[in-house]
């Protein structure tokens, strides 16, 4: 029997475990079965006998050499957790070695206190107190009975561990005398929830429904970047943690999911794309990446047709050589104030009826128009004469090539080219006033002088 006990305290001290845990919410049932010893107490042994009966100083240990305990148990929660217990035996040794023969057997319910709630969590080494009752029968004889004690659990791992447990039965009457009762043997916890399988508690799995990683607190990384997926912006792709885990695949700093060109290196401000020739248009858009123009030409430069320094958007003559004073066409032959200030002196050229002489005042007017003439050189004029109504269409119409004629010949004598001057009478057919009217006869007895080349 003493073989017995130091089997068991050498058990006891040389269980060496690692990084597990007590029974708790996430492991809420536990099973156990082994072997149990009793020692009858008695009121005339001393408090010091006591304690070295307890560790085995005295031949008076009784045991069922098989598994003769048998436990359940569900935590509750804040360290408690109950405990009902069936234990078998029989007693050999009362007083005195084999002084008896009896059968001995017992039903508990205690409820336990995990001591690691006080003294922090110890991982494989689970220690506790207990507190309860029970119903003990020896030799026909049953009584209930206070039962208190502690025990501890040894975790072999997450499920699997070493239990020892000791207590007092203490009686109210005779029927049972007060008795230590002590158990070795193994327990089993379980009932954990881990609704994704992961291997994670739910209570400690940030994503208890989806199966993740430890190092994630259960979270998973499907692309396995070392990036979780609930902070990974592209959780199917592997990439980069300064990507937020997006990939780089051309490595200019921007994600290939904001990259318009993820094969080529660019910059942010083209939105990864490459612009190769600075023109502000990247390179897939521009029609001539290696030589800088603007957006409006796709990139390439205006062309400048016919070489006059005026670009073609801005030419109206493209074919051309001209000025950019006047969009890109030739000079004009004439400027447009010399223009304007023929037409207004050309109101006034009028003549007098069935004449050819000017009404007072004309000469002045042809002298100013011959000026502009001669100030512009290049152009060339047509003078077309008119009448009135009065008189046959015939006569009429040579009055007005006449009266185109008598213009003509005084600006000549004023200096200006007969070459550059085509005089040609209308007759009657372009009045400008009602010929019913003296007033509107003289307006139409006219005569007037238009640029006939003005570029």
């Amino acid at each position: 029997m003493k073989r017995l006990k130091l089997a068991v305290i050498a058990l006891f001290a040389l269980v060496t475990i690692s990084n597990v845990n007590a029974q708790d919410e996430n492991n809420p049932f536990a099973v156990g079965f082994g072997v149990n010893a009793v020692d009858f107490i008695f009121t005339s042994v001393t408090e010091g006998d006591h304690f070295k009966d307890l560790l085995g100083s005295d031949e008076d240990w009784n045991v069922l050499p098989s598994i003769s305990r048998i436990s359940a148990e569900k935590y509750l929660e804040k360290g408690f957790s109950l405990q009902l217990a069936g234990s078998l035996n029989k007693i050999e040794t009362v007083r005195n070695v084999n002084d008896s023969d009896f059968l001995y057997w017992a039903l508990d319910a205690s409820v336990k206190y995990d001591v690691n709630r006080l003294i922090g969590e110890t991982a494989w080494f689970d220690p506790y107190v207990h507190l309860g009752g029970a119903y003990v029968s020896v030799d026909s004889e049953g009584a209930g009975m206070l039962t208190f004690g502690a025990g501890a659990n040894f975790w072999f791992n997450e499920n699997l561990g070493l239990n020892f447990h000791t207590g007092a039965r203490h009686g109210f009457d005779d029927m049972v005398q007060d008795h230590w009762q002590h158990s070795l043997g193994l327990v089993i916890k379980f009932g954990g929830k881990d609704t994704d399988g992961d291997g994670i508690y739910d209570k400690f799995d940030a994503c208890p429904e989806v199966a993740g990683l430890e190092e994630f607190n259960g979270c998973p990384d499907a692309d396995g970047d070392g990036i979780k997926d609930s902070d990974d912006a592209c959780p199917n792709v592997a990439g980069l943690a300064a990507m937020n885990g997006c990939p780089d695949a051309d490595g200019d700093g921007i994600a290939d999911k904001d990259d318009m060109c993820p094969n080529e290196k660019g910059t942010k401000a083209n939105k990864g794309c490459p612009d190769s020739d600075g023109d502000g248009v990247i390179n897939k858009n521009d029609k001539c990446a290696n030589e800088a123009g603007p957006v409006a030409n796709g990139g390439c430069p205006w062309p400048d047709t016919d070489g006059d320094g005026v670009l073609d958007k801005d030419d109206k003559c493209v074919n051309e050589a001209g000025v950019a004073s006047n969009n890109g066409c030739p000079a004009p032959v004439i400027t447009k104030e010399a223009e304007a200030s023929l037409e207004n002196y050309s109101k006034a050229i009028l003549f007098n009826l069935d004449k050819t002489s000017f009404k007072p005042g004309v000469t002045s007017k042809l002298d100013e128009i011959s000026k502009v003439m001669n100030n512009n050189p290049n152009a060339t004029f047509v003078i077309e004469g008119h009448t009135d109504s009065l008189g046959s269409a015939p006569l009429n119409l040579r009055i007005s090539e006449k009266r185109a004629i008598a213009v003509r010949d005084y600006l000549v004598k004023k200096g200006v080219d007969a070459t550059r001057l085509e005089a040609i009478g209308y007759g009657e057919g372009q009045p400008i006033a009602d010929n019913k009217f003296r007033a509107g006869r003289a307006q139409n007895r006219r005569a007037v002088i238009k640029v006939s080349n003005k570029k």
